[in-house]
Formats: structure tokens, sequence, C-alpha cells
């Protein structure tokens, strides 16, 4: 088997995620490629070197320049923080480096169209970690729609609830919450949270055609870690909007960090004309599912538990009834972009669809801002 070269720029949380997949996708799953842990690079040589001692990176670089730079270096995994993401991706491609970027893809959509267009150039095989398109009950979704078993679809809702932001004393800025910092992350619960549920809905029931959104900042300003003084917050902390989808199917999407009592709320349904399905992130490994066809005495929801080896992805785990979980979604996305190189429909979410997504989250955005109903601009 031939070694897929690793070099992981970030080792925050999503870089542990996407360190514990690789390593794991070619135990699990015959690739035709074996990933190798070759380096990682983090600004903080110490912490960085613990981090490739605990996951078995050869080596350690503190700049991410110099990880491109190098020769044996195949792939380039961006898992720095937001405002990072383009300037390392686009260097990668142009370096003729394949591209795994953490969501959002940029910080804008202009940032996000460069990087199109960079690995777009180059040639390059790219995706981004939208990771519950690969929760196996989301994937058997996708089957279901694919297969017409729902007929028609009218509703798509989509909810992502946390509460981790509602002390006001939470500061803004550095490692742990640089995701209330504007000028790092871009935006809020829109590019964060919203984002996946957008990725996962596009992925579904196909393009969204126009938003009414709404957002709201409850705290106005916090203290930021680097001067210790008060200023101004700019991400949103809530988030919803309504939905057209080109389909015709009508939408509502929910996010926010002031929910008390979630941690971590994603959770879908679609109904259409034949039946509807839902899925919560919280119960993962189930689907559950309403037939109006069956026979009316037996009529309801059913719980499918999803642990057969018929299941997506399923079967390359353990035996009917164990379940998996959040970790195994990050594994079966490196999986997928392996068995993808060298064939002509690459494994997505690709770069493309991260814009699509980035698109919505810009329409949502200004939609706030102007009370109005606003068209998404396509792919």
């Amino acid at each position: 088997m031939k070694a897929l070269n690793i070099g992981l720029v970030g080792t925050g949380l999503m870089g542990r995620a996407h360190s514990n997949a690789f390593r794991q996708a070619p135990k699990f799953f015959d690739l035709k490629r074996r990933p190798v842990l070759k380096a990682v690079c983090g600004r903080d040589a110490k912490k960085a070197q613990a981090f490739a001692d605990n996951w078995g990176y050869e080596s350690v670089e503190s700049d991410w320049q110099s990880l491109i730079a190098r020769p044996d270096i195949d792939l380039i995994d961006v898992a720095a923080t937001n405002d990072a993401h383009a300037e390392i991706a686009i260097a990668a491609a142009k370096a003729g480096k394949m591209v795994m970027c953490e969501k959002p893809l940029g910080m804008n959509p202009a940032e996000s169209r460069k990087m199109v267009a960079a690995v777009e150039k180059a040639g390059v095989p790219n995706m981004v970690w939208y990771n519950y398109r690969r929760a196996p009950a989301v994937t058997m979704a996708k089957q279901l729609i694919d297969s017409g078993k729902l007929g028609k679809i009218f509703h798509y809702r989509a909810k992502f609830l946390q509460d981790w932001t509602i002390n006001a004393d939470v500061p803004q800025g550095g490692p742990g919450t640089w995701r209330l910092d504007a000028s790092v992350s871009g935006s809020g619960v829109t590019g964060d949270l919203l984002a996946h549920c957008i990725d996962t809905a596009l992925w579904l029931n196909g393009t969204i055609d126009s938003v009414s959104g709404m957002t709201e900042t409850f705290v106005k300003q916090r203290k930021d870690v680097a001067t210790g003084k008060k200023k101004e917050v700019k991400i949103d902390d809530a988030s919803a909007f309504l939905a057209r989808f080109s389909n015709g199917s009508l939408a509502t999407f929910e996010a926010t960090r002031y929910a008390r009592g979630h941690k971590a709320l994603n959770t879908l349904e679609i109904n259409g004309e034949h039946a509807s399905l839902a899925w919560d992130l919280h119960d993962l490994h189930r689907l559950q599912w309403f037939d109006h066809r069956d026979d009316a005495a037996l009529r309801g929801w059913r719980s499918i538990h999803l642990s057969e080896g018929e299941h997506p992805y399923v079967g390359n785990w353990w035996i009917p009834g164990c379940q998996i979980g959040f970790e195994h979604t990050f594994t079966h996305q490196v999986a997928d972009f392996i068995a993808a190189l060298g064939k002509k429909t690459p494994a997505g979410p690709t770069f493309k669809d991260g814009l699509a997504t980035d698109y919505v989250t810009d329409a949502v955005l200004k939609s706030a801002k102007t009370g109005r109903w606003t068209k998404v601009k396509q792919v």
C-alpha cells in the first residue's frame, strides 16, 4: 500500500479528530493508500511536540510555509483557525499538495472563491471537513431520498443548539474562545454551527434559492484575551432563517449558543409526500422513519438502529448491535477521500461544495441586516 504522507496544521480539537481519523481509517477500511502522520505544525513548539508524541507524528514544524515546502508531504490538512484557512490552503494547492480543510471553507465567499480557484487550477484533490454527512444514519437518509421513497419533499427543518457562551465573563480571542472574535472566526453561529446544517441540507435536498434571516448578539461586549480590555462583540450568538429550496420545499434553520441545557443538539427532519425521516446527533446511530404507505394498523414512527452490515459504513466496524460514534464520521471521511483518489468523481464535500455553503451563510447574514428575503448565489 503506497503511503499518503500527511502534514497537519493545527493542534486543537479538530487536529485531534483528524489525526485519529487518519490513524484509524486504514485499520478498518481497505484503502489503496495508507495515511502516514508525517509532520504536524503548530505555533507553540512545545505544544506541537507533545501533540506529535501523543499521536505519532514523525516530525514537527513551527512554520506552515516550511511544512508545505517539504517534498515528503503529499497532503496538507488545515485545522487552523478560520482566518488562516485561505492562505494555507491556497499555498498548499500551488505547491501541488492535496488539501483537506476544516469548515467553514473561508472567512467569506470572496476567500472561498480564491480557494476553489487555487485547487481547480492545480488539479489537486480537495475536501472540506463537514463530517456529519458521514454519520451512517445521515448517509442512509441520503440513500432513501435519492431512491424516491419520500416522494416530493415539502419541508426541511434543522437546528444546532449549544449553551457554552451564555456567561458574559467568557472572553473573546485566544486558543479556547477565538470563535467569539469575528476577526478570527468570520462570523458566529451562522458560519460555525449553521454551516454544518446547511452543508447537510444541500447534500440531502439540493440547492437553496433564497433565505430570510435574523441574528442576535446577546452580550455586546466581552473582554479581549490579548488586551484584557472590553471590546465590541461582532459575531452572532444566535441565528435563524427561513429558506426556499429550488425543489419547492420550505425550510427552517436555527442555531444558538444560548440554549441552556444543550451542548450539541444537532437535528434534522424531512417531510415528503410519502414518508418522513428525522435524525438527532445525540442518538446518531438511529434514523427515525415514518412511511404513510405502511399498513394502517402498523403505521407509525419506527426507530432504525444502524448497526447491521447492510447499513452505510457499519459493516467495517463491529458486530451487529454495537454502535459507533462521533469520531467515526471523520474516519469515514478519510476513507471516502482516499477511495476517490484518481477517480473522475471526487468525494464530497469538495471546496466547491464548501463555497456553496458559504454563499448560503453570506445570504443569511445579509438578510439579517436588511430584513429582506435574499437570493442565494449559486456555484
